[in-house]
């Protein structure tokens, strides 16, 4: 079953790709892979170079390649979308060639949770976690592996501050987990806990840099949005803190924007550079990181070119893959929303 359309053809052939050098993405260049989304959230790339995307409210997971019409390979059974809320973040297995899966966390009719499933056999679907606090706005959802091979929850406090600061909730976290969902040997901060950091309201971007740093970008309530660099154990202040406050209890983040200029989704690194994507924004954020957990000053990319900006994401050939958020009920859709966007390197 195919939908939208492919806008553009591209000579690159994906299957088979060998990760290029990092290089800056050409963003006068912009490839448009894919067309007549709706609300495309979470994307993680296959071994072969090709893409899997979900979207929000169809529950559906589409396989998405350059220069080919995008293909629904699963329908997440469960999903309940509502608000912010629906099927939201997606991660390939760095062990895919041997296990197959593909993790996706969604809301339920219940609470928030993560499964996981193989394309040969979508149906057969094994919750790995459940039990998160649900809501119509701050869901978090976004799930990534780290360089560790361990997998990353961001998730929101669903509307419940309390849940930020509540060492017993799950809510307000980032998470890390083995593959099969269960508690790290080593590595959490509380024996026994799922729970990395503390204090968010709504993660929905996790980026490593080639050193292993931990990025994750956040949205504040009404004055400021975050990068933070993400070290086990540390508390990010939400509620007592929005933004940099010099309060010793909490850590500062590296980068602040106003709610207006950003609303940060998805992010990723390329070489150097943190991308990450916003919404209310509607630009890609480029932070130049300094090689040592800070940030230097932001450049603000595409702004007002493709509207709201959902995820960002590195392909292995080295290309900057980019959505739009513009169905989501708060922007303005033109007649090809929602788009895939792809930034080849530039020569």
């Amino acid at each position: 079953m195919a939908v939208g359309s492919v806008v553009v053809a591209l000579s690159l052939t994906m299957a088979g790709a060998v990760p290029a050098m990092a290089a800056e993405p050409d963003f006068g260049d912009p490839q448009v892979v894919a067309t007549g989304l709706t609300v495309p959230w979470g994307m993680g790339f296959l071994p072969d170079g090709s893409a899997l995307v979900a979207e929000r409210n169809s529950g559906r997971v589409l396989r998405v390649r350059p220069g080919q019409a995008p293909v629904v390979v699963a329908t997440v059974a469960g999903v309940r979308p509502n608000g912010e809320a629906g099927l939201l973040g997606l991660a390939v297995s760095p062990s895919y060639a041997d296990d197959g899966y593909v993790y996706v966390y969604f809301t339920s009719a219940s609470d928030n949770r993560i499964a996981r499933f193989t394309l040969a056999a979508p149906d057969d679907q094994q919750v790995i976690l459940s039990g998160l606090a649900r809501a119509s706005i701050h869901d978090g959802g976004r799930i990534a592996f780290g360089p560790d091979g361990m997998l990353y929850a961001g998730v929101g406090d669903a509307s419940n501050t309390a849940n930020s600061q509540n060492p017993e909730s799950r809510n307000g976290k980032i998470l890390r987990m083995t593959p099969d969902g269960g508690v790290p040997e080593s590595g959490n901060p509380i024996a026994g806990s799922l729970v990395y950091t503390l204090g968010h309201r709504n993660v929905q971007g996790l980026a490593w840099d080639a050193d292993g740093r931990m990025y994750a970008s956040e949205f504040g309530q009404n004055t400021w949005d975050e990068v933070n660099l993400i070290e086990a154990g540390v508390n990010y202040g939400w509620p007592t803190v929005e933004g940099r406050a010099g309060d010793p209890r909490f850590r500062d983040p590296i980068v602040v924007w106003s709610t207006a200029e950003a609303s940060p989704s998805g992010a990723t690194v390329v070489d150097d550079t943190l991308y990450v994507a916003a919404l209310r924004g509607t630009r890609l954020w480029s932070v130049p990181l300094d090689g040592a957990g800070g940030a230097g000053t932001p450049v603000a990319r595409l702004q007002g070119q493709f509207g709201r900006l959902r995820t960002a994401e590195r392909a292995p050939d080295g290309a900057l893959w980019v959505t739009t958020s513009n169905r989501d009920g708060r922007g303005n859709p033109v007649a090809t929303d929602d788009r895939v966007l792809r930034f080849p390197p530039v020569s």
